[in-house]
């Protein structure tokens, strides 16, 4: 293949990965969306085959068919509730894939298309690569870690924040000796090994170092910041090789990470700068404590149906709860149950309900809830006050009054303002906290009852009672 040729198929899987970004941008052209970026990587890993016709393709295929039927058995397995560690996993492989291609270029750069010995640039390139595909990868194994709850084997995997004295200092020493050796690794004219491996060993500790404070209610901001730090890794590595494919691929999955970082961090009322060093989650609300003694008033399924169907207008607030017990499908039916007495249904959800960005959306989705009926919290939260009923099903964090007084843990962070509707319904399986570890006053106001119960047993119940 000619370098015109590789250049024109690379052109065009480029501007398939900006139509699938396009397309994800609303719900109702994601599914466009998913085709485009489907079709740029095939036409990317295509083309990337014809390059190397000349050698080892049938290792290629082999590892293609491993890998391929490994992701099908998983893609078939994981539930959509398991989708954050899902994704964890994968920004790990990325980071890795960047690290162990580094290290295939300084040890034999000839192979790359890269003059041997190494220019400075490529150096330079290769070092800024390594090290944060070494930082992806660490970071994002204590993020699955915290998500798939391992706290209990590992502590690092604890969703509670693990700070020790002197942390933050530590990290700032091990990033500077890391750039120090990643300068020694640049002037030097040969290969210099030994701050090279030295470099990426202490790059592979900051990761964790930098992720293990960082408690579980704000596990959905490092989904996203370390699926930009993948971009930036795939990136780097792209302008070493000289492969136009990797830096645009790179660089769109690193800018659009970042931005949803920052879009993630308004929403919770984080400090971006924070977040890239790993110095927020040290401030986490501590757990609860005598929640199971204060009084509230609960109901049965029956009696929420009632409320229900004597309500003008009624907003649902789907959380993790929902989608735990994959009620988005009977909820959907309650709401078409209500539609047909004449009540108003819409649905309110939160940038960071669940525990990545878009959950909810998806499970609603799924549900083919229409998308007409679906408002992010800043077009609805000015709908609550004049809302008679307000059903919210397996949320905590994201409607938690304590949000507007100072001095808590989450003070500043938006949310839902469910407790402005005239009447408060609440699903949840029990008092427990949600990740920020805090009680929360809503389930504790007059207004408020609470339906305890499995979220899909309970809006089946629901269901039953509005026939």
């Amino acid at each position: 293949m000619s370098a015109s040729q590789l250049t024109l198929w690379y052109l065009v899987a480029s501007i398939c990965f900006i139509l699938a970004l396009k397309g994800l941008s609303s719900p109702t052209t994601a599914r466009r969306g998913n085709y485009f970026g489907m079709a740029g990587m095939a036409i990317a890993v295509l083309t990337t085959i014809a390059v190397i016709a000349r050698g080892r393709v049938d290792l290629i295929l082999i590892a293609m068919l491993i890998g391929g039927t490994i992701g099908a058995i998983v893609a078939r397995r994981v539930q959509m509730t398991q989708m954050p560690e899902l994704v964890a996993a994968m920004h790990s492989l990325v980071g890795m894939a960047a690290v162990l291609i580094a290290v295939a270029a300084v040890d034999h750069p000839s192979a790359f298309g890269v003059p041997d010995p190494l220019p400075r640039g490529n150096k330079l390139e290769l070092f800024i690569g390594t090290f944060v595909g070494a930082i992806t990868f660490s970071g994002s194994v204590i993020a699955f870690g915290k998500l798939a709850g391992l706290g209990k084997k590992f502590r690092p995997f604890s969703s509670a924040p693990v700070v020790f004295p002197g942390q933050h200092w530590l990290n700032l020493v091990l990033g500077l000796v890391m750039v120090g050796l990643g300068a020694a690794f640049f002037l030097a004219d040969d290969k210099l090994w030994t701050p090279f491996v030295a470099m990426t060993a202490l790059a592979f500790a900051l990761g964790v170092l930098i992720i293990i404070p960082i408690g579980g209610a704000d596990m959905p901001v490092v989904i996203s910041m370390l699926n930009s730090y993948s971009g930036w890794a795939a990136a780097g590595i792209g302008f070493s090789l000289n492969n136009a494919m990797l830096i645009i691929a790179g660089s769109l999955v690193g800018s659009s990470g970042a931005i949803l970082s920052y879009i993630m961090c308004r929403a919770m009322n984080r400090s971006f700068i924070s977040v890239i060093l790993g110095g927020f989650g040290a401030a986490e609300g501590a757990a609860a404590t005598g929640a199971e003694q204060k009084a509230v008033r609960s109901g049965s399924p029956e009696d929420a149906a009632f409320l229900l169907a004597n309500a003008g207008s009624v907003i649902f607030v789907p959380g993790y709860g929902l989608a735990v017990a994959r009620a988005q499908h009977a909820v959907k039916e309650l709401a078409q149950k209500l539609q047909a007495k004449r009540v108003s249904v819409r649905y309110a959800v939160h940038p960071v309900a669940g525990r990545m960005p878009g959950h909810m959306n998806v499970l609603l989705a799924e549900a083919e809830v229409p998308y007409d009926q679906v408002f992010e919290m800043e077009d609805i939260n000015s709908e609550f006050p004049d809302t008679d009923v307000a059903l919210v099903l397996g949320a905590n964090d994201v409607v938690n009054p304590l949000a507007y007084e100072k001095g808590s843990p989450i003070y500043g962070m938006p949310i839902l303002d469910v407790a402005k509707a005239r009447t408060v319904i609440v699903n949840k399986r029990s008092m427990a906290t949600g990740y920020a570890g805090l009680d929360n006053p809503l389930f504790y106001m007059e207004k408020t009852m609470l339906v305890f119960g499995d979220a899909k047993k309970v809006v089946e119940d629901m269901v039953k009672a509005l026939d």
